[in-house]
């Protein structure tokens, strides 16, 4: 079985097409074979740290870029310029891809290069719209009359 078919949720649902694309993309088999290795780590209740190891990249060689809930990390090296004979290369610095999907009012708050390791760090940043708000229960004896007119 290659994937879900969702047709018959789409004829009683409306609006929840990224949704479906949400599942449909997770059964997907990734085609980057795990390469660059990455860890996605709670650094708090609100925030994340995406960091991904690009051992041999700069930070000219990378581009990382937020569009419609998808998170796209790209990686493209540059040729080497001295024409060097290894007799082992173990450290891949071959082109990248790798794209996440970002759930609602999840925002970018920045990204570093550290030793070979690639930080983005991530927030979520809840409109007051949304957040829960506490409603006030007004006691049942101290409800007040605003028009009393005689019978």
């Amino acid at each position: 079985m290659d994937g879900f078919d969702f047709s018959p949720l789409f004829r009683s649902t409306i609006g929840f097409d990224r949704l479906m694309r949400l599942a449909d993309a997770a059964t997907r088999v990734d085609g980057a074979g795990g390469y660059p290795p990455y860890n996605i780590e709670a650094t708090g209740e609100n925030a994340y740290r995406l960091t991904m190891a690009v051992a041999g990249f700069g930070a000219d060689d990378l581009d990382i870029t937020v569009k419609e809930n998808e998170l796209l990390v790209n990686g493209k090296s540059k040729k080497d310029e001295d024409a060097a004979s290894y007799l082992h290369r173990g450290i891949a610095r071959r082109a990248f891809e790798r794209r996440f999907q970002l759930a609602d009012h999840i925002k970018v708050a920045g990204a570093s290069l550290d030793n070979g390791l690639l930080h983005v760090d991530l927030v979520r940043e809840i409109p007051e719209a949304k957040k829960p708000r506490r409603i006030e229960i007004a006691a049942s004896g101290s409800a007040k009359v605003i028009d009393q007119k005689a019978a």
